[in-house]
C-alpha cells in the first residue's frame, strides 16, 4: 500500500531514493524546457518567486556576488538561475546524473557553476569552503530522515552573518489525501521515525516511467524544521506560508501563475508551502 509506513536502514532508502532521481533524469530533461535556458535572461519560475525574498534579508538587498550553495540541486535549472542573478554558485546533488546534466546545462547556458556529488547530509565534509547563502527550494527535505544532521550542515556551510533560505511542500498540506475530492487528512503530520513507503513509476512533471519505481520519504511537521535549524544553532529571520505550489500535488488543484494552487473556495483553507529564512550569527 503507498504511504505506509516502514521501517527501514537510512543506507537502504538513501539508494532506492538514489537510483529513482537517477531514473528521473532523461525525463526531466526532457519536461524541464532546457532549450529555454538558451535565452541568457531566462530565470526559472521557482528562482523569480525565491529571490525577492531571499534578496530582502540580504545584507546589499542583492545576492550579487554572494557565494551561494544550493543543496538537493538536481539538474541544476534553479542554480543556473541563481547564478545568471548574479550568485557564485554550488550545486549539491547525490545523483551523479543529474549533476551531469546540471553541467552540461551550464556549459551551454554560459553560466559559471560548481558541481558536487554528495549525500545532502554529508555536504560539510565534501564541499569546499564555506558560504554567505545556503539555499534550498521545493521538493527536499521528505527525502532525509534525520533533520537534525541536516540542519548540522547548514550551519557548518555558512559563514559567519551567512543566510539560509528553504521554501518548500507544507507538511499539512502533505498530510492529505491527495485523491479526496474533499481537504482529508491521510497522512501522518507528525513523523515517528519511520519512513513512508511509495510505490509510483511516474514522476511529477512530463511523460514516461521510472525503472526504479520504490521511494522513501519522511514526514517532518513545521515544530521539526524550524526546531532542527535552531538546535543547530541558526537564529530565525523570517517565516511565512504560501497559498500555491510549483507542482501539482493533487488532481484537483488548478494552475495558476507558475505553479498551482487549492480551487478558490478551498485556497484559505490550508497553506501549500512554508517559507524560513535563517542566520548564522
Amino acid at each position: 500500500m503507498d504511504g505506509q509506513n516502514v521501517e527501514i536502514d537510512w543506507d537502504a532508502a538513501r539508494q532506492a531514493n538514489r537510483e529513482n532521481w537517477d531514473d528521473r533524469v532523461p525525463l526531466h530533461e526532457a519536461a524541464y524546457g532546457l532549450e529555454a535556458y538558451d535565452d541568457p535572461s531566462h530565470i526559472s519560475d521557482v528562482v523569480i518567486d525565491d529571490l525577492p525574498v531571499l534578496d530582502r534579508f540580504l545584507p546589499d538587498g542583492s545576492i550579487q556576488g554572494l557565494d551561494l550553495c544550493h543543496l538537493q540541486c538536481h539538474i541544476g535549472t534553479d542554480t543556473i538561475s541563481l547564478a545568471r542573478s548574479g550568485a557564485v554558485v554550488t550545486g549539491v546533488d547525490f545523483s551523479a546524473p543529474a549533476l551531469q546534466t546540471a553541467a552540461a546545462l551550464a556549459e551551454r547556458s554560459r553560466a559559471s557553476a560548481t558541481w558536487v556529488e554528495s549525500d545532502v547530509l554529508d555536504a560539510r565534509a565534501v564541499v569546499d569552503g564555506d558560504f554567505d547563502v545556503v539555499y534550498t527550494s521545493i521538493g527536499t527535505i521528505c527525502w532525509l530522515a534525520d533533520l537534525d544532521r541536516w540542519a548540522e550542515q547548514i550551519f557548518g556551510l555558512l559563514r559567519p552573518g551567512g543566510t539560509f533560505y528553504i521554501r518548500d511542500a507544507h507538511p499539512a498540506m502533505l498530510a492529505l489525501d491527495e485523491d479526496a475530492p474533499t481537504l482529508t487528512a491521510r497522512y501522518p503530520y507528525f513523523g515517528d521515525g519511520r519512513a513512508q513507503q511509495w510505490n509510483d513509476d511516474s514522476t511529477y512533471v512530463g511523460n514516461g516511467t521510472v525503472a526504479h519505481a520504490r521511494t522513501y520519504e519522511w514526514p517532518h511537521p513545521l515544530s521539526e524544521i524550524i526546531g532542527s535549524l535552531l538546535r543547530a544553532g541558526l537564529r530565525l529571520i523570517h517565516f511565512d506560508e504560501g497559498r500555491t505550489l510549483p507542482w501539482q500535488f493533487s488532481s484537483r488543484m488548478v494552475e495558476v501563475p507558475r505553479g498551482y494552487a487549492w480551487p478558490q473556495a478551498e485556497r484559505d483553507l490550508i497553506p501549500c508551502t512554508y517559507t524560513i529564512v535563517a542566520r548564522k550569527d
